[in-house]
């Protein structure tokens, strides 16, 4: 097995570059600078869940705002909405995190589709 970042075996560094998301990318594509298999899944994670964080943030702003103008109509319901809408983003980010860190982990390449190919692009 190939040697990596912080003399990690590949597979191993691969799958860490998901571990804090895009932090942990950040991190591998700066400190790794020979590995490719590294760097793509460093760059995949920076490029899949800094923007998903992003719309997150910005959705729930914007729900937020929207319950509390309704709610001076009397639209408390929709709090319940704006809370499953959220809650449910987040298991989407966290079982596509899951699943990225396996594949990572099992040597595999998935490209995660429009940022895996830019990823791809950014290592050559």
């Amino acid at each position: 097995m190939e040697k990596a970042t912080f003399g990690l075996d590949e597979n191993i560094a691969s799958a860490a570059c998901y571990v804090l998301t895009w932090v942990t990318g950040i991190i591998f594509f700066v400190m790794e600078k020979d590995n490719k298999t590294v760097r793509f899944h460093a760059m995949q994670s920076i490029l899949t869940f800094l923007p998903l964080q992003i719309i997150i943030w910005i959705i729930a702003a914007i729900l937020s705002a929207i319950f509390f103008t309704a709610a001076g109509l009397g639209g408390f319901g929709l709090w319940g909405i704006i809370s499953l809408v959220i809650t449910l983003l987040w298991i989407v980010m966290f079982l596509l995190w899951l699943f990225l860190m396996y594949k990572a982990y099992s040597g595999e390449k998935f490209l995660v589709p429009i940022v895996g190919a830019i990823a791809e692009s950014q290592v050559k």
